[in-house]
């Protein structure tokens, strides 16, 4: 890979050659970056190139991702999700310059396929057959989509709290479903025994540094669909730190080889009930585990595995944190149905909940250009999405009473 440099540990400084089953640092047990030699991308890609290709994918990317060559794609098309003008929700919120990156259109309508659809490769790439994750739903689900349409194996660890929609998903694609009772923390550490034993690959976002290579692309994209005007912030939903550590790294490419002239401020946002990530980074201690108390399942991640480089992200952006109640979220997807059309999921609309918060405490200026990721589609959730929006209204099959209930309720 003659983009790429090397994996550098974040904790101890460590480089080691980036290999197909590079995990954490073997000295510190640190996590690692993979580094990339800039100097050669921009001999490779640039506006005009880009704007040139057709592959509406996270491959027209291919220069900033870490897989050889010769590796072809995988088989499912993941990525070029889009991004709405958003006037209408922007008004209401009072951040009028607002944008929303739909991400549910990706193949099994999570954010998390980015990242799959990077260890699929480079699964591939090094003989394994069988990989492997544990997951609150959309990582399982990601991998297992991807898996099957690629021939791999597929173990999924999820705690027994995961929506039906999701282990619906992962049963359908043919994966190995492991429903552990107990926290996503069990599930985790039970994940990492199995995956050690039976030597398959690990799609751990936590431990396997390519995988924010995947969820990067996202704020390629970003980047790209505005005209490589960096917009002033980026909102997303943090569970265990991945998502938001691979935003910053994919506008730190843009930077480097300079496609964007600066890197804009990330928000943070958790769910009140489960937000380590956001303590740490508001009073900056160590970071704690905490309950894991929300609706939002994709980002109840009590003990987060990925909070260094989340925090980096934070800090190096001039960022934000917003803690945001269930309530916040579940008015967040109503408003972000009523007002664009897209339905997102609990953790999906946290970062919408967030915002709103944000311009009503004045922590982001009406003037900012802001741009929201909504990373999963809320029909992974049916039961929030009705606990959201309300039952229809049942009536008999008779006009006349059709007419007292629109008459009751003022409906048209």
């Amino acid at each position: 890979m003659k983009n790429v440099l090397h994996g550098r540990c974040i904790k101890c400084g460590k480089t080691f050659d980036a290999v197909t089953d590079l995990y954490a640092c073997p000295l510190c047990s640190g996590i690692i970056e993979i580094e990339y030699d800039y100097d050669y991308i921009k001999h490779k890609i640039n506006r005009e190139t880009l704007a040139a290709r057709r592959e509406n994918s996270i491959w027209r990317y291919r220069e900033f991702l870490p897989v050889k060559e010769e590796s072809p794609p995988p088989g499912l098309r993941v990525g070029w999700t889009p991004l709405y003008p958003a006037q209408r929700l922007g008004a209401a919120i009072g951040l009028p310059r607002l944008y929303i990156k739909d991400d549910g259109f990706n193949p099994t309508s999570s954010m998390k396929d980015r990242a799959s659809a990077i260890a699929i490769i480079k699964a591939k790439e090094g003989g394994f057959s069988v990989v492997a994750c544990s997951s609150t739903g959309n990582a399982a689900s990601s991998l297992a989509g991807g898996c099957a349409a690629e021939g791999l194996g597929a173990v999924i660890f999820v705690p027994r709290r995961a929506p039906q929609g999701k282990v619906a998903q992962l049963l359908i694609f043919g994966a190995k479903v492991v429903s552990v009772d107990g926290s996503y923390a069990d599930t985790y550490h039970l994940s990492a025994r199995a995956i050690q034993k039976w030597g398959w690959y690990n799609r751990n976002a936590a431990i396997n540094p390519y995988l924010i290579e995947g969820k990067k692309t996202v704020a390629l994209e970003i980047g790209e669909q505005l005209g490589f005007k960096a917009p002033d912030w980026v909102a997303i939903s943090v569970g265990d730190g991945c998502s938001i550590a691979g935003v910053y790294k994919g506008f730190q490419d843009l930077y480097e080889t300079g496609l964007i002239d600066r890197i804009p401020s990330l928000l943070s946002v958790q769910a009140e009930g489960c937000c380590p990530v956001n303590t740490a980074f508001l009073t900056g201690g160590e970071l704690v585990p905490t309950a894991e108390n929300t609706i939002a399942d994709s980002i109840a991640v009590g003990e987060p595995r990925n909070p260094d480089k989340a925090l980096h992200a934070l800090r190096a952006s001039n960022g934000a944190a917003v803690n945001v109640s269930d309530d916040e979220i579940l008015d967040a997807m109503r408003m972000l149905g009523r007002n664009c059309g897209v339905f997102g999921e609990p953790a999906g609309t946290a970062a919408l909940a967030g915002l709103r918060k944000a311009a009503a405490n004045g922590l982001i200026s009406p003037e900012s250009a802001v741009v929201c990721i909504v990373t999963g589609n809320g029909l992974k959730d049916v039961q929030n999405g009705i606990k959201a929006a309300g039952d229809p209204l049942l009536i008999p099959p008779d006009m006349e009473l059709l007419e007292q209930a629109f008459s009751v309720k003022k409906w048209i």
